[in-house]
């Protein structure tokens, strides 16, 4: 029958579910009703969260401090200054207090949220866009920070964008880069630099990479181009291959020390990236930058442990750990090596991925941050080790992998203390981005309009591009879907895997039409994929929804 008529109540019951996927249906529904509970309270801890940060907010800006005032209801010493910087509490803090209102309030989101970007604007900016520490205190002004503007930039207004688009948060980001590069400080023979560390120029070429591609601006990608330049040319030829954690562009020799864990990562993952623009345009830069980077690569994984696990540092010649902790941003290094395969094709990248996190479950309880005497260390080395995996499964779903994101999950959200708070830093904001990367792991990226407590939303994946949907609420409520972002809102030719992303799952076609059954028979809509990525409005249930295709109409002759 034509896919753009209603369906007849006996047509609506042969479109059921096909033979396969109805032997596992009831089986399914329980997985996805489970993974509701989940999804209910990564959001409820998040909201905590949030909630507990904007109490501490400074009362002319609304900006909030790197650390709170207070502990339990009892004062810090007044040496404690209420500081705000844009690379920590701007980086970590508020981007991921942005996503958490405009998925559980959002009157709160286009209120406080937006007056807030308005007040860093008109409160931290020093020079052009360029933004500057404030005491919340006195108001004093730091000078201009190109190091802010970065973290700012790739911890995240990247995320607001990867996941919102181009929100008022995604223009503050392009200009305030766009600033920062015309006033690149460090000179080398490529031009200039934002710095002379792996970590500054690393965060800006993960910016510029975006930028170049959402707005194809020929600025962003010469700016980029100019860093991997660098890197490419100077830095992996005179470092054995690898970056350099500092590297003086003038004398030509850095400190032979490769940091695999954040504040030194960076470049590994922004070179990767640049690879991937250029790559995806073959260009000449593509074929020059393949074989050092697939050379950086294979280093890196020959200084791995025996399970694929990686040192915080190494020493650049010899591989050698410069100590023995693990990096907990060891999915970020793996994210660039699986964009590479994504790349290339090269096999070996994608089974150094598999293996690693095939080897997952020996790390249970692991303290990726603190003494390994005092476990469980930090919530912030679960946080980031669970977003390193979370962004892996998501390409290659490993079962063990997969169970051990849950198990982490629950040690992470078991250190959280009654009023919200964790360590009452800014990064607790990491904790929330971990918390709504798992949410949206369990609801396949399908999420209410506005979620309350007491809603849950569990899915998983069945065959035929069929989605099993679980929905537990008081009553009827707007049900949006996910879609292709990296294409739609990044313009990206492939989904690569990158840092500070939010990763896609069962994702709709504008222009395909879906089945959307309830589990009782009682209700069957047939809607665009537009129309599900604005919102549907569904009842309490378990629902299947399945593409229809783009079938003709039927011959009427």
């Amino acid at each position: 029958m034509p896919l753009n008529q209603p369906l007849s109540r006996r047509a609506a019951l042969m479109l059921a579910v096909t033979p396969a996927l109805r032997s596992q249906s009831v089986s399914a529904f329980d997985q996805a009703t489970a993974n509701s509970a989940d999804f209910e309270r990564a959001l409820a801890a998040s909201q905590r969260v949030l909630h507990a940060w904007l109490r501490h907010a400074g009362s002319k800006t609304l900006l909030l401090p790197d650390r709170v005032a207070e502990r339990d209801g009892r004062p810090l010493p007044a040496t404690a200054k209420p500081l705000y910087t844009p690379h920590n509490s701007g980086a970590d803090l508020y981007p991921y207090l942005i996503l958490t209102a405009q998925l559980t309030d959002p009157d709160l989101y286009h209120g406080r949220m937006m007056e807030m970007l308005r007040n860093e604007i008109r409160y931290t900016t020093v020079q052009e866009s360029i933004p500057a520490n404030l005491n919340l205190a006195t108001g004093e002004l730091g000078p201009p920070s190109l190091f802010g503007a970065g973290e700012y930039a790739k911890d995240g207004l990247l995320s607001v964008t990867e996941y919102l688009g181009r929100t008022p948060w995604f223009y503050r980001m392009a200009d305030m880069i766009a600033d920062a590069m015309n006033r690149a400080p460090a000179p080398s023979r490529f031009g200039n630099l934002p710095g002379s560390d792996a970590e500054l120029n690393g965060d800006y070429m993960q910016a510029l990479m975006r930028l170049a591609a959402m707005t194809c601006e020929s600025r962003f990608l010469e700016w980029a181009r100019r860093i991997a330049d660098a890197y490419i040319e100077e830095v992996l030829p005179g470092n054995h291959g690898v970056p350099s954690s500092q590297w003086d562009f003038t004398r030509h020799t850095g400190d032979r020390r490769l940091r695999l864990r954040d504040h030194g990562n960076e470049t590994v993952v922004g070179l990767v990236l640049v690879y991937a623009l250029e790559n995806a345009r073959q260009t000449p830069r593509a074929a020059r930058y393949k074989a050092a980077i697939g050379k950086m690569l294979d280093r890196i994984l020959e200084s791995a442990n025996p399970d694929g696990m990686l040192f915080n540092q190494v020493d650049a010649a010899t591989l050698k750990p410069l100590d023995e902790q693990l990096s907990d941003n060891w999915g970020y290094v793996y994210g660039a090596v699986y964009a590479f395969y994504q790349c290339t094709g090269g096999t070996r990248y994608r089974d150094a991925v598999r293996k690693v996190l095939g080897n997952l479950p020996k790390y249970r309880n692991w303290v990726w941050e603190g003494r390994p005497s005092d476990p469980p260390g930090s919530f912030d080395g679960y946080a980031d080790s669970i977003e390193s995996a979370i962004y892996l499964v998501n390409r290659e779903p490993v079962a063990g992998a997969l169970s051990w994101i849950d198990s982490e999950m629950n040690v992470m959200l078991g250190m959280q203390k009654p009023g919200g708070h964790l360590e009452y830093w800014y990064g607790e904001g990491n904790f929330n981005r971990t918390a709504l990367l798992w949410a949206l792991m369990k609801s396949q990226g399908v999420r209410p309009a506005h979620w309350e407590p007491g809603v849950k939303v569990g899915a998983v994946r069945g065959g035929n591009d069929t989605l099993l949907l679980h929905l537990e609420m008081p009553s009827a409520r707007t049900i949006q879907f996910d879609f292709a972002r990296h294409r739609r809102v990044l313009n990206l030719d492939k989904n690569y895997v990158r840092l500070n992303e939010f990763p896609e799952w069962y994702t709709v076609d504008e222009n395909t039409l879906y089945r959307v059954k309830s589990s009782t028979g009682d209700a069957e809509y047939l809607r665009l994929g537009s129309e599900l990525i604005e919102g549907i409005r569904l009842t309490p249930g378990d629902w299947t929804v399945q593409a229809g295709g783009r079938a003709p109409y039927a011959n009427t002759r």
